[in-house]
């Protein structure tokens, strides 16, 4: 799940502090507990408090998910125990605290990988579930909870549930933002690699329409796709890309030198971010430069490089506290996704953010499969694309309100983990399951144990 924090104990213990989200909006204060143990879970559960409780992890999803003002916020970064591989049938059990991060440091080495990451590896697979990740490889993969076989969750009562998929419980905490009650363990099922290098290929599309046809046209080749969108670009050049695909390198294709540790997980690491950011530096200049020179270095067509998983997945996370670019205002994640068949809509999106310049250099557009089974998963067959923009940009609240009206018209939906300030009265409309989900909720913890500014927010 989500917050950043000033800080956060070492033993389990009580602290008030602020929390934020990745985009660093909307600060709350709230009472952090760092539980080391199953037991002490449970017991801060029972000590949520009148404001109640909710889950969070490595401080990675973009709004309020993981806050709650007034109340108590669970880090279960401390429960981060892999319990078990099966190394011949690919599944792992461990702790919900653990990060994606350290589940390939220790899968790698064995010929296995997470079936599905974002765009950061430090995230945990407590989080994983609860937003309901997705990656680059949701048109063939589905979502994280797709392979999922099962976890255990302390609900509000107390009790640890065993929970499978197929059942209510498990399609309203597949996305459900930790409303639920906390995960404490899971056991996934994982992808066989033969090496921890990917083989890419690299082309740029002149347009919009140029980079959507690519994509339909040829997406069923790879495993993992993905393609940066110059939302600055106008004219004819709206929407040009710079379009990214690729799939786990065989061992074949390695060369000698490579070939001698083909399993090696390999990272790279730069200087953190200052925590004191100038202001102003992402203006529409600045951003527009780095947009024209990122697409101009991109090959136009480039086949078979051979590239590290960090640096395919994750080159973000290469920049610790990268979201401090963004200055003391934060930022805002901004991703919707709209079904096949409107794609007038997406290209209406894409215009008026281009005609607005919003400066983003952080957009990506990708396609999703076949939905997930969670209540209020985000993917859904369709058209998906995510912005950063500066939270102070004039006018911004506005605009994006506009924006949810055109996907809400359009039977698309917000990410719920990325949010930090949708309409509550447009939820109901994106997520036709919503009924159900609170339904759900009301039965389980009618004392509403488990909240957030999220769920405050938007009546969830």
């Amino acid at each position: 799940m989500s917050a950043d924090t000033d800080s956060v104990p070492d033993v389990m213990g009580l602290d008030h502090t602020t929390v934020t989200g990745w985009g660093r909006t909307a600060p709350t204060a709230a009472r952090l507990i760092r539980p080391q143990t199953y037991e002490e879970a449970a017991a801060a559960v029972r000590d949520c408090g009148v404001r109640g409780g909710i889950p969070r992890g490595l401080g990675r999803a973009y709004g309020d998910a993981a806050q709650n003002a007034g109340g108590s916020v669970l880090d279960m970064t401390g429960l981060d125990r892999v319990h078990a591989i099966d190394a011949d049938g690919g599944t792992v059990l461990c702790d919900a605290g653990v990060s994606l991060h350290r589940l390939m440091e220790v899968l790698l080495p064995l010929g296995w990988f997470v079936p599905v990451t974002p765009g950061t590896r430090y995230v945990t697979v407590g989080g994983a579930i609860g937003a309901d990740i997705h990656g680059k490889n949701h048109h063939v993969s589905g979502s994280f909870s797709r392979h999922v076989l099962a976890f255990e969750l302390l609900t509000a009562d107390g009790e640890i549930r065993t929970v499978i998929p197929g059942t209510p419980l498990f399609d309203a905490t597949a996305g459900g933002m930790g409303l639920t009650g906390v995960i404490l363990t899971a056991t996934i099922r994982l992808q066989p690699v033969e090496t921890s290098l990917m083989s890419v290929d690299t082309e740029r599309a002149s347009d919009l329409d140029d980079l959507m046809a690519r994509l339909a046209a040829t997406d069923h080749r790879y495993r993992y796709s993905v393609a940066w969108i110059d939302l600055l670009a106008r004219g004819a050049a709206t929407g040009r890309a710079v379009l990214t695909r690729g799939d786990h390198a065989p061992l074949e294709a390695l060369p000698a030198r490579l070939g001698r540790d083909p399993l090696a997980f390999r990272t790279s690491r730069l200087p953190a971010a200052p925590s004191l950011f100038p202001e102003g530096l992402l203006t529409r200049t600045t951003v527009g430069l780095f947009n024209e020179l990122w697409y101009r270095k991109a090959p136009r067509a480039r086949s078979g490089q051979l590239q590290r998983i960090s640096a395919f997945f994750h080159p973000l996370d290469g920049v610790p506290h990268w979201n401090r670019v963004y200055g003391r205002g934060g930022f805002v994640q901004y991703q919707f996704v709209v079904g096949y068949g409107r794609e007038d809509a997406l290209r209406r999106i894409v215009r008026r953010i281009s005609e607005r310049r919003c400066p983003s250099f952080l957009a990506v557009l990708k396609r999703f499969g076949e939905s997930d089974p969670g209540w209020l998963s985000f993917p859904v067959p369709g058209w998906t694309l995510a912005l950063d923009i500066p939270a102070g940009l004039p006018g911004l609240g506005a605009f994006l309100d506009e924006l949810d009206e055109e996907v809400a018209t359009a039977g698309g939906r917000v990410y719920l983990a990325k949010d930090a300030r949708l309409r509550p009265e447009l939820l109901a409309a994106m997520y036709p399951r919503l009924d159900e989900f609170r339904d759900l909720r009301a039965e389980l913890d009618p004392h509403g144990v488990f909240t957030s500014d999220l769920s405050r927010r938007l009546g969830l």
